[in-house]
């Protein structure tokens, strides 16, 4: 092969099929950026240790997008959902995101594959930011769940894209040591987010916890459009448009039957409610509708063949259990220190700090053994063991349990996550053709937030249930759909709590205590089955060439 050019001086560097290289330049561009449009056809990127870590700037952009958010809504919920007359539906802030973002994973990774992933992650932090806006100036509940919905459109490609551009330009066995740099971005969104949150719920408002993410939003899609420079394709496959929407149809439905009771208000599903049975019939037929179309699609949406491959499967279900297990339970947790505990939003983000460490630890811990050993199959094992043990101890939470005791099991529980997520997307990542590596990334991702989705809502309904027998007695004349205020149930916020005269007050904040913490024991099945099946994943050697360049469409610069 003829000798591969490199970059020198700001010139980047294109290399065509047979190795001949061009040099473009532009005088204007900042230090370590590139400004070349995307390599047209026949001509294949460099990456030069440079080129990378440009691309991975703009990736730790997105991510730090993506994460801020979510960490500041988290320590928001109770005041917003309080003031908003939406207590009872609260699991909906946290479903309809996971809900929207599992919906579009497939297609982003989808057409990624297909068409390159710089334009669809321009896309994705647009729409993100949009819905930003949106969710700023909203003026009820209803209002902000379709704008959290479209948060989630948004969330979902910069997850899901980031990953894939990973894999598309470090090999996998290098690959942990460029996840250090993204593992903390990812910690320092984790302690903001929560001091942010709490700081604009307790001074200027809740919404500034969606307004922040209006100019980060606008630095982000600048830094992606100038440094984030990836090979566009052009494809004559047919859109698999039935795949589509027999997928959106069977994926809403699965999520909307989980979350019935939410929607009907009642205490139990009630099997019998004709619309329920349409929409489980409904569900069913998309649901059979979807295997049928992808099995005759002649570009499937999501390739049913990839299920052959043992690693797709097993970390799939590992994903799917994860997110019903684990991340339907995390939502709640501050509800659980403000309402239960008493204290601040602030700080109830604080104490969640430690579930943050725990994941960061595990995660940059877990990447540099791959790293240096080149095995990864122990950590999903291993992970999947200490978020069981993590999920008992918080079952055990009451209204006396301490802080310090808290902290620990949240910290249990993020260890946990943090040696099974990154470490599941590596091996599937691992275990597919380089042309493929979207779509499986998109699909392994897909089941785990579905899992989520489902969780979410089954453990918000069972809460919202169980708060709302406890809660009765105590306000025997406020009806919980209502919207009074001032002590009936819908309204109730952390302040309003603190300030109920006694007994009132203590029987409100046993009620929640004794609301949650039994309903985790639900959850700890789907654990206990993730770590069954962690079991049987094999170890397979870590590739040691990158996407793009198993793909022909990148080489590596040669020293």
């Amino acid at each position: 092969m003829a000798d591969i050019p490199t970059s020198v001086d700001g010139d980047i560097d294109i290399a065509d099929s047979s190795g001949e290289s061009t040099s473009t330049h532009d005088t204007d561009a900042p230090s370590g950026s590139t400004v070349n449009d995307s390599p047209g056809d026949g001509q294949k990127i460099v990456l030069t240790q440079r080129r990378i870590w440009v691309i991975m700037s703009a990736l730790m952009a997105g991510m730090f997008l993506s994460s801020l958010d979510q960490m500041i809504i988290s320590t928001a919920l109770p005041t917003i959902v309080g003031e908003l007359n939406g207590l009872e539906h609260q699991s909906w802030l946290v479903t309809v995101y996971v809900l929207a973002a599992a919906i579009v994973m497939p297609l982003y990774g989808k057409f990624g594959d297909l068409w390159g992933r710089r334009w669809l992650l321009l896309i994705a932090i647009g729409l993100f930011t949009l819905a930003s806006v949106g969710a700023t100036v909203t003026q009820n509940f209803i209002e902000l769940v379709i704008f959290r919905g479209i948060q989630g459109i948004g969330g979902g490609g910069l997850m899901i894209l980031s990953m894939a551009i990973i894999a598309d330009i470090v090999p996998a066995k290098d690959r942990a040591k460029y996840m250090g740099p993204m593992g903390g971005i990812f910690a320092i969104s984790a302690i903001a987010g929560p001091l942010l949150g709490g700081w604009f719920t307790e001074g200027p408002g809740w919404r500034w916890c969606f307004a922040i993410n209006i100019p980060v939003g606008i630095v982000t899609f600048l830094i992606t459009y100038f440094a984030l420079k990836l090979p566009s394709h052009k494809s004559d496959k047919p859109i698999d448009v039935l795949g589509i929407i027999t997928m959106i149809t069977a994926t809403s439905g699965i999520v909307l039957i989980a979350s019935w009771t939410s929607f009907a208000q009642s205490s139990s599903y009630d099997w019998a409610n004709p619309r329920l049975l349409t929409l489980l019939a409904i569900t069913l037929l998309a649901t059979a509708a979807f295997i049928v179309v992808e099995l005759r699609a002649i570009d499937p949406i999501l390739p049913l063949r990839l299920f052959r491959n043992p690693t797709f499967t097993l970390t799939s279900v590992i994903g799917l259990v994860l997110g019903l297990g684990m991340f339907a339970a995390i939502g709640y947790l501050p509800t659980y220190l403000q309402m239960a505990k008493g204290v601040s939003v602030t700080e109830s983000g604080l104490l969640l700090i430690p579930m943050m460490a725990g994941v960061m630890t595990m995660a940059i811990l877990s990447g540099a053994l791959i790293n240096k050993t080149g095995r990864y199959r122990i950590f999903p094992i291993l992970g999947t063991a200490l978020a069981v043990v993590g999920l008992i101890m918080m079952t055990r939470l009451t209204v006396d349990t301490s802080l310090v005791a808290f902290g620990f099991s949240v910290f249990i529980l993020g260890s946990g996550m943090g040696l099974v997520m990154q470490n599941v997307v590596l091996a599937v990542q691992n275990a597919v053709d380089p042309h493929e590596i979207g779509v499986a990334t998109s699909s392994n991702s897909f089941f785990r937030e579905i899992g989520g989705s489902v969780g979410a809502a089954m453990f918000g309904t069972l809460f919202a249930t169980r708060l709302t027998e406890r809660l009765g007695p105590i306000f025997p004349d406020a009806a919980v759909g209502g919207s009074g205020h001032g002590g009936a149930p819908s309204s109730l916020t952390p302040e309003v709590v603190a300030a109920l005269p006694e007994p009132t007050h203590t029987q409100v904040v046993t009620a929640f205590a004794d609301a949650l913490a039994p309903a985790f024991w639900y959850l700890l099945p789907f654990l206990v089955l993730g770590f069954v099946v962690a079991l049987f994943l094999k170890e397979l050697k870590l590739s040691d060439e990158a996407g793009m360049v198993a793909r022909g469409e990148a080489v590596v610069e040669q020293r």
